[in-house]
């Protein structure tokens, strides 16, 4: 018998040992190269799974781009597992931070020839969501993330609007993590927050029907001297008339050159000067009415501006206290060198589809050695933990470690007092060296991509275009379209052909150089 061997080496001892012999040797005899190891070693293709224990609802789920598969956990782990279909070469799916912004459960595409996108949960306004679709075990989508169609309906009544969804490069899971950074809440103050919140929106009821009752009072006070000032004009022409006629009887008397005619002349010479008379006494009055009634515009219009800033401070202090048992996210940027914070309000969008987050609160932080990567990493409160709060940590890019990533920031005191003393389950922070997309808006959480990665699915799709919202004294319409439209400093914002702020790109491998824009924008 002939082994693999001495085959090999009676074929080398017949022949010069030349490269293509090489080769066609050990094709013959079944060797393998170091490529077809690789090859074997492929992993094993993903398939469905529940774990095999009681859970709770999901907290966040974790696409991995590298092993197409995606993981929902709830506060003890993973829960559920699938195989997914990412986008194909020049339309990738963008790995970065997201989060569920709409449901739809019988979706039909608006870009692409009305496809069925069943139990649609959308990430982005320009049109990347997770959804049912077929999957042939490789990326084939135009950058959505396709799940399969029992698994998507499976999911769609479990999850919710604001739910985390992160798209990673490769491999991530949330890992148990604690840091002196990270929120505390304090038991009195969840305590008090319904009974405070229960109060303040009392307050702002009565405050927006005192505002109600001083603008209608101003509009009545302004109704009346419109009619005081019509009045007035009226008696200014008669009382011209009457001093017009008391001059012709005083030219007329004068020219009287009979005694007969005298009488007559003096008669109608004193019905005009009583005339002219009356007419002075009733102007005279009507401007003193007039005076008056312009005084109380002036006052009612006032009491009518300091009941409609009562109002939007007590509405305002009542949404803060209302939202502030929600769930809270923080987004750092190295970038822009600024946090964000949102909350969702729960309320429905009036422009259509999704719901409005809060974006009230937005500060420039303190980044030691800024010109460093930070990574990105999120920071999820995943339950309560005695009278605080057990938290996991998730890391899709390259930088710091999670614990030298929050050690390197040191976020505002004020900002950490409105936020951390009720901080609960579910409550977030992200920590990253990339800008917020420009389709982060006030219908959405957080956006952010990755700009190391590509993002064919998703510059290729038509930029959110965002909403102007007129200011109204409703803390929920005031000020989103212009602050999306500015950026940190005010000054417009900066984009690139894509609708995208520019934003420095770095090859794989490459440590990023971001820096602060000398000409306007970071969104």
């Amino acid at each position: 018998m002939v082994t693999r061997s001495s085959a090999a080496q009676n074929l080398a001892a017949m022949h010069p040992p030349g490269p293509a012999l090489v080769l066609l040797a050990a094709l013959a005899l079944g060797l393998t190269s170091p490529v077809a190891h690789a090859r074997q070693a492929k992993p094993a293709p993903v398939t469905e799974a529940t774990a095999p224990r009681a859970h709770g609802d999901p907290i966040m789920a974790i696409v991995s781009i590298k092993t197409q598969k995606v993981t929902f956990y709830d506060s003890e782990g993973w829960i559920w597992r699938a195989p997914v279909s990412t986008g194909v070469s020049g339309r990738e799916t963008p790995a970065g931070v997201f989060a569920v912004l709409e449901k739809d459960k019988d979706h039909h595409s608006t870009l692409y020839d009305d496809a069925w996108m069943p139990n649609m949960q959308r990430i982005t306004w320009n049109g990347v969501a997770l959804h049912g679709g077929p999957l042939p075990g490789y990326a084939a989508s135009h950058g959505c993330v396709r799940m399969p169609y029992g698994f998507a309906e499976k999911l769609f009544d479990r999850t919710y609007i604001g739910m985390r969804v992160i798209i990673a490069p490769g491999d991530a899971a949330p890992v148990e993590f604690s840091h002196p950074a990270l929120f505390v809440p304090k038991p009195d103050a969840l305590a008090a927050a319904p009974s405070r919140a229960s109060t303040l929106n009392r307050e702002a009821e009565e405050a927006t029907k005192a505002a109600d009752e001083a603008k209608a009072a101003a509009a009545a006070a302004e109704r009346e001297a419109k009619s005081v000032k019509s009045n007035l004009r009226k008696l200014e022409q008669a009382k011209a008339r009457a001093d017009a006629e008391l001059k012709m009887a005083d030219r007329k008397l004068a020219a009287v050159k009979t005694d007969q005619a005298k009488p007559a002349a003096e008669e109608a010479q004193q019905k005009a000067a009583a005339k002219a008379a009356d007419a002075a006494a009733q102007l005279d009055a009507a401007k003193a009415e007039a005076s008056a009634k312009l005084a109380a515009v002036t006052t009612t219009k006032d009491a009518a501006k300091a009941a409609a800033a009562r109002k939007a401070d007590t509405s305002k202090a009542a949404t803060d206290a209302s939202l502030a048992t929600e769930p809270v996210s923080v987004y750092i940027s190295r970038s822009t060198q600024m946090l964000y914070v949102r909350r969702n309000t729960h309320k429905p969008a009036r422009d259509g589809g999704g719901e409005v987050f809060d974006t009230s609160i937005e500060s420039p932080v303190t980044i030691r050695d800024p010109d460093r990567p930070l990574g990105t990493h999120i920071f999820t409160a995943v339950a309560q933990n005695g009278a605080g709060l057990r938290w996991t940590a998730v890391t899709i890019d390259d930088g710091d470690d999670a614990k030298d990533a929050l050690d390197r920031i040191t976020i505002p005191k004020d900002v950490l007092d409105r936020i951390a003393p009720t901080a609960v389950p579910r409550s977030s922070i992200i920590v990253s060296d990339e800008p917020l997309s420009s389709e982060t808006n006030y219908r959405t959480e957080f956006v952010a991509v990755l700009s190391n990665q590509p993002q064919g699915g998703f510059i290729t799709r038509k930029p959110t275009t965002n909403v102007d919202v007129v200011a109204s004294g409703d803390p929920y319409d005031d000020g989103f379209g212009n602050f999306f439209q500015r950026s940190w400093d005010g000054q417009p914002v900066q984009r690139g052909w894509d609708g995208q702020p520019v934003a420095p790109q770095r090859r794989r491998g490459q440590a990023p150089t971001y820096y602060r824009p000398m000409q306007p924008g970071w969104w």
